[in-house]
């Protein structure tokens, strides 16, 4: 691991904005001239901890014009609600989509903050009904809410995260057909889309708080019905190897310890872009863009 020298502050991410977007992205800023490829996606696309994500990497690499549009958390909500996104995203060469939990986004049962995805914000009146021994001001987090609604009822919790699996498709569908162009999908994850298929029924009653691994919610079926809507979907697993650094590499304060210790390395990064690389040269021309 890795700790700033400079104090608390961790890594300088050089925060920016584009246009009026309320959002603060990862700088240094950018150019939106010419042929790029966006990346819009959550923290893994963001780079937390990471001195150079795969954005920076695929550019390093390719020479294409990268644009990180990554935002810490997100949920699609944090971009289809976005109308400098949209519009970035539409210009683009190319736009790669992270797959994001379904988790962050809101829906007939519960808002969610609109830039900061993760925070809960009310349940709706359905969701009160169906959960009248609840008080929802304890909570400021959705997983922690979810969390606790699972352990209270797992029956009552099911119906929430079937209508959040629905309701998440639904969103990606809209957020593809409004970016509109050529498109990538991408999963970036610790395990393998299909494995969250096969691991569905035994995470339904888990003990404990876990719900599942990231992104959230989302398995291979679901994302099979968006596949008519992109250009290419690019799977990436981290490897053991990469999974057993831990936060080797990565670059935090010691208070940013635990936070850091729940993402995946700069080794899966590579291999994120050693993939995900050749498939952007292909769809871009393979022209040297960066600037």
């Amino acid at each position: 691991m890795t700790y700033d020298a400079t104090g608390q502050g961790g890594l300088d991410y050089f925060p920016c904005r584009y246009g009026r977007s309320r959002l603060l992205f990862r700088g240094p800023r950018r150019r939106l001239a010419g042929d790029y490829a966006l990346f819009l996606g959550g923290t893994e696309t963001y780079g937390r901890f990471i001195a150079k994500p795969f954005p920076a990497l695929i550019e390093d690499a390719t020479g294409l014009k990268c644009v990180n549009f990554g935002w810490q958390n997100a949920g699609v909500d944090a971009f289809l609600n976005d109308a400098t996104v949209m519009e970035v995203a539409s210009q683009a060469r190319v736009t790669v989509v992270q797959i994001m939990g379904a988790q962050n986004m809101s829906n007939r049962f519960y808002a969610v903050h609109p830039r900061r995805n993760d925070r809960f914000l009310n349940a709706s009146g359905l969701m009160k009904q169906m959960f009248r021994d609840v008080d929802f001001t304890d909570f400021t987090f959705n997983r922690h809410m979810l969390s606790a609604l699972r352990q209270l009822s797992p029956d009552r919790y099911l119906m929430i995260r079937e209508e959040l699996k629905e309701a998440w498709v639904a969103r990606m569908r809209h957020l593809l057909q409004g970016i509109g162009g050529r498109t990538v999908l991408l999963w970036f994850a610790d395990h393998p889309a299909r494995q969250a298929d096969t691991c569905d029924d035994v995470l339904k009653f888990a003990p404990g708080d876990d719900l599942g691994r990231d992104p959230l919610f989302v398995d291979g079926q679901m994302i099979d019905v968006l596949r008519p809507l992109v250009t290419e979907v690019v799977e990436v697993s981290a490897s053991p190897q990469a999974l057993a650094r831990g936060t080797e590499g990565m670059i935090f304060s010691p208070l940013e310890a635990p936070a850091a210790a729940g993402l995946m390395g700069p080794l899966a990064h590579q291999e994120v872009a050693d993939v995900l690389g050749p498939c952007l040269q292909r769809m871009m021309g393979g022209r040297s863009l960066a600037r």
